[in-house]
């Protein structure tokens, strides 16, 4: 009996005890997180799941780790289970639980893990088609459920080696500056040349870190880049029918360097004049029979990665289209749109619309715009009634600088006036020349009591001998030079009658040989005498008598030969 109640309390006591073990372990409970907390992993990312056991302290516990219900860690002494890198096969439910002595604690919860396939980033750009003086946003995005990414962005260079390049090498990236941003947008804000080419971007995220692949390149194009790079197309329009013959053609400024023609249509960026889309004769390559695939945006590229403008081609397979200018007009220029319609060639009623709002009626299929204004940029397209309608095309419009025409209007008038100052210069130094090589001037002798003689010049040349040297003779010097004049009375004069009084003699004199050395003695009148035949008039004013001589200096060897032949 006694045996029996120590076996009841026994078993009562253990009962108990073992009650209180299960309220222990009840209290025991696993926590499985995924560290980092992304709602979406990638193959390539590391991921670190750790189990925490609430409850039961920090120490000297072991951990069980199961997959799918499946244990596959029975055991492990670490709170952490890493895996780097995380493939696809890793995806499953995952649950973990804590071990220590006898005591178990209970199964977390089950934490689901699905790794995608390699992200790939996209790039936007807003926007596409550049303006002067615009700014740009790229926007960078790898899943709209990710998070956590740091972002790099690119620009797209000719192909080198050494430089990050696409996986086609169609392309090598230069980073632009602050390359990494944790905001998923970067803004182009253009500071002397305009930014137009390719740009990339890519994500990264974790540690190590992992890497997206570089997105596919989108461009920044101008129709308005000021480049020594040049595409030109015929025919000269953006707007062609399917099935017609279309020629493009780079060209470079003074440089025979190579270029590439580049297109970017809806199977992305094609580069070179290839089989599959066009030939090659020297440096045009000809689309001879155009389909729709061939619209696109169209450009050249330098080996130095320097871009030409850009031309949005749209081939068309419907009937009607716009022939409208492939590049921008200036303020001022003379434009004309005609509407084309498949069947005809000749001019047929259209309406033409600018920006969807119809905007002129045209008898002719013909819209002339005289002198384009900024206003006059933007969306065309033309309608011919039950045709159907043309797609749109955008025209562009520089506007001219203010104050650029009165520049030129200043600069002509300056250069006007320069010219008329630098021509009367010239016209007053050709004056000058020319009296310093041939000097004539009017000399003004007075004397109070004149002379006169009756003599002719042979008695006059006689009657000098062993006479002073002024004596009979009026003198007129000129430097060390003197001249001697005989004067006859006229005979306009009668003899009855009186004449009156004479106080003023004029004589024009043309001096040649001036250029005496000074230590040369002046001219002796007997070597050299000069006469000259004067006559005599009453002056028109009745109150004085005047005398007018010319004389002519001649050479002194002519001098002596003259007076050698006169009679003595």
């Amino acid at each position: 009996m006694e045996n029996t109640l120590l076996c009841v309390l026994l078993l009562l006591s253990i009962l108990i005890y073992c009650g209180h073990c299960d309220e222990d372990d009840e209290r025991l409970v696993a926590v499985l997180t995924l560290q980092p907390n992304w709602t979406q992993i990638f193959r390539g990312d590391t991921i670190t799941m750790r189990c925490d056991i609430h409850g039961g302290g920090d120490t000297d516990w072991n951990y069980r780790w199961y997959k799918n219900s499946q244990l596959f860690i029975p055991f492990n002494t670490k709170t952490e289970y890493r895996i780097s890198p995380v493939y696809m096969s890793n995806s499953g439910s995952y649950t973990c639980e804590g071990v220590k002595g006898n005591k178990l604690s209970k199964t977390s919860e089950a934490v689901q893990l699905t790794v995608s396939g390699n992200p790939k980033a996209v790039l936007r750009i807003s926007p596409q088609w550049l303006n002067p003086g615009d700014s740009v946003a790229l926007n960078c995005k790898v899943d709209k459920t990710s998070t956590g990414w740091r972002f790099s962005w690119y620009r797209t260079v000719p192909y080198r080696a050494g430089l990050p390049s696409l996986s086609d090498k169609s392309y090598s990236l230069q980073p632009l500056s602050d390359n990494v941003t944790t905001e998923d947008s970067y803004t182009l804000i253009p500071a002397g040349p305009t930014p137009t080419g390719g740009y990339v971007c890519r994500a990264g995220r974790g540690d190590p870190v992992y890497d997206t692949l570089y997105s596919e390149p989108q461009f920044l194009w101008s129709g308005d880049l000021q480049s020594s790079v040049s595409l030109r197309i015929s025919p000269n329009t953006t707007q062609h029918f399917i099935s017609k013959s279309l020629s493009l053609s780079c060209e470079k400024k003074g440089s025979s360097t190579r270029l590439r023609l580049k297109r970017y249509t809806e199977r992305g960026v094609e580069s070179g004049c290839v089989s599959n889309w066009g030939s090659i004769t020297g440096s045009i390559c000809t689309i001879s029979y155009s389909y729709t695939g061939d619209s696109g945006v169209y450009w050249c590229e330098s080996g130095s990665g320097e871009y030409s403008n850009a031309v949005n081609i749209t081939v068309e397979d419907g009937d009607v289209i716009l022939e409208s200018p492939v590049h921008p007009l200036t303020e001022g220029d003379s434009v004309t749109l005609t509407c084309k319609y498949w069947t005809t060639s000749s001019n047929i009623k259209a309406d033409f619309y600018k920006d969807g709002i119809l905007i002129k009626n045209e008898t002719t299929g013909e819209m002339t715009i005289p002198a384009v204004s900024k206003s006059d940029e933007g969306f065309y397209k033309c309608k011919y009634p039950d045709n159907g309608e043309s797609p749109e095309s955008w025209m562009t419009v520089r506007a001219v600088a203010p104050g650029s025409s009165t520049s030129v209007l200043v600069g002509v008038v300056v250069g006007l006036v320069v010219a008329g100052v630098l021509l009367v210069i010239l016209l007053v130094l050709l004056w000058r020349f020319k009296n310093a090589k041939g000097s004539c001037f009017n000399r003004i002798y007075s004397h109070p009591q004149p002379q006169c003689t009756n003599q002719d010049p042979h008695q006059d040349q006689g009657s000098t001998q062993g006479q002073a040297p002024d004596a009979g003779y009026t003198r007129l010097q000129h430097g060390g030079v003197h001249i001697y004049d005989t004067i006859n009375p006229s005979d306009n004069y009668n003899n009855d009658a009186a004449a009156p009084p004479s106080h003023v003699t004029y004589a024009q004199i043309q001096l040649t040989k001036l250029d005496k050395k000074k230590n040369e003695k002046p001219a002796d009148p007997k070597e050299s005498p000069v006469y000259s035949d004067v006559k005599t008039g009453k002056a028109t004013t009745g109150l004085v008598d005047v005398t007018y001589a010319e004389v002519v200096l001649q050479k002194k060897n002519k001098a002596k030969k003259k007076r050698n032949n006169n009679p003595t």
